[in-house]
């Protein structure tokens, strides 16, 4: 089993005493000596920081244009659209651009949005939504917009959603949440649930639970990830859906790609941000199996195969770019080695293909799915690995991403989705995820930045990118 080394800078007798006495912990991620020397000389990157801030601006003034308050804006059409609540918003897109308008320092715009959510924010709909995107999204943006401006009504009112969302969570018999709950009546439905949308809650909720001292959000979110530890197979794999009142597999396919992707992340996460010695000791196990079942090493990279969670048979050879987030875990969590091999496998990729698939072929790097929806995950592994190692390499192959996204999805009103990689010109979607505010803008900002409002030495970013710990 391979040791895994302590969170942070914090000594583990330090860590855990300390845990004992407050359970809910702030993080620590360390960044390596290079975040206190680098402002000292002249940053090759800085120009581009300014060009993301630049980008940044122009669409969000193109988004306050033609969509403003709706969750997102299609740019071709110059429109807004809904995510959650057809026919409503729940202004997803200024929700999730809260922390990095503060970040950006575009402080005019950030008190615009923050007057939006105060004003119109109705968290209280009569309608269904889905409970891993609300929390993820919602109560995750609000509570980095509240940490960036200490708006307590942003605290208010992200507390108010998550105890909407609760009973998704209360009224299971297993702990796993039922995947959708309605805001208004708490009526809960979709009894067949994935990894992914079961167990990455931990950081809001636990985020959460130390703002207002109510241990209730923490330990709904724990035992939603224990309902699925504890449903491991004899190999220590688990399955991709369970039946949340059951707690039978519904799915018993192992693997890393979604949706179960997020369930090992926030594993890891519980660990570092309250010192949950359980979570370290799920995230070892289940981590020692993926690498010794799953990981397949084939012309010198890296990958991750699917195969049946009971007998280790193989059931696929498919990644998604989404899975590229796991080259920076594997950083955060010990793993560096691999965390870099497995980032240069999807270096390949981007050898191969102009914009990395939404699914491929591991094996031929041959493309399954055709599209990319703008994700970010690629970058998100950039600014981990960077902060783990301080290679350069990293901030260049963001720089190549960062130039690729330029040219492939800008379009008059920011930057849309592309439907086709592999026609030329590409064949472009219309929208600009509400993810993208979050993640990739940011990601690129804190990369080529050295942003004044961000702690490079002591940070934590959730599966969203929302920054939960480390603004300044």
């Amino acid at each position: 089993m391979t040791k895994l080394p302590r969170p942070g800078r914090l000594s583990r007798r330090r860590l855990l005493a300390a845990a004992a006495a407050t359970p809910l912990l702030p993080a620590v991620r360390t960044a390596g000596a290079h975040a206190r020397t680098r402002a000292a000389t002249p940053d090759p990157y800085a120009a581009l920081g300014a060009e993301v801030v630049n980008e940044f601006s122009t669409a969000w003034s193109a988004y306050r244009r033609h969509a403003w308050g709706r969750d997102e804006l299609r740019p071709l059409a110059a429109t807004g659209s809904d995510f959650f609540i057809q026919g409503s918003t729940l202004g997803l897109t200024i929700v999730e651009a809260l922390d990095t308008l503060y970040l950006m320092r575009l402080d005019a715009e950030l008190d615009s949005g923050v007057r939006w959510v105060k004003d119109n924010l109705d968290v209280a709909q009569d309608a269904r939504v889905q409970v891993f995107e609300t929390i993820i999204r919602l109560v995750g943006g609000l509570l980095s917009g509240h940490l960036a401006t200490k708006d307590a009504t942003l605290l208010a009112l992200a507390r108010e959603l998550a105890d909407r969302l609760l009973p998704a969570f209360t009224k299971s018999p297993t702990g796993a949440p039922y995947r959708y709950v309605n805001l208004a009546t708490g009526s809960v439905s979709g009894t067949e649930n994935y990894l992914a949308e079961i167990g990455t809650c931990i950081a809001e909720f636990g985020e959460l639970s130390r703002l207002t001292g109510d241990h209730k959000y923490y330990n709904a979110a724990k035992a939603a990830l224990r309902a699925v530890y504890d449903r491991r197979s004899a190999l220590d794999l688990v399955g991709t859906a369970l039946n949340v009142e059951t707690g039978a597999w519904t799915d018993t396919t192992a693997t890393l790609d979604p949706p179960v992707d997020s369930f090992f992340e926030y594993l890891w996460d519980g660990w570092t941000l309250f010192a949950d010695r359980d979570l370290r000791t799920w995230y070892t196990t289940l981590t020692t199996a993926v690498f010794q079942r799953l990981a397949d090493r084939r012309d010198g990279r890296l990958w991750f195969r699917q195969a049946h969670m009971a007998t280790g048979a193989d059931a696929g050879h498919t990644q998604s770019e989404l899975t590229a987030y796991y080259a920076g875990l594997l950083a955060q969590s010990g793993r560096t080695a691999d965390g870099e091999l497995y980032h240069d496998s999807w270096t390949d990729v981007l050898a191969v293909h102009r914009l990395p698939p939404e699914y491929i072929d591991y094996r031929t790097l041959a493309v399954v799915n055709h599209a990319y929806p703008l994700r970010p995950e690629y970058v998100d592994s950039c600014l981990f690995l960077w902060m783990a190692t301080g290679k350069d390499r990293y901030r260049s192959r963001a720089r190549t991403m960062w130039q690729r996204q330029r040219q492939y999805c800008k379009v008059a009103n920011g930057y849309t989705v592309v439907n086709d990689v592999t026609t030329s010109p590409m064949r472009l979607g219309d929208l600009t995820p509400g993810y993208w505010w979050s993640e990739n803008m940011k990601y690129y900002y804190l990369l080529f930045s050295n942003a004044p409002r961000f702690d490079y030495e002591s940070n934590y970013l959730s599966t969203e990118g929302n920054v939960l710990r480390g603004l300044r």
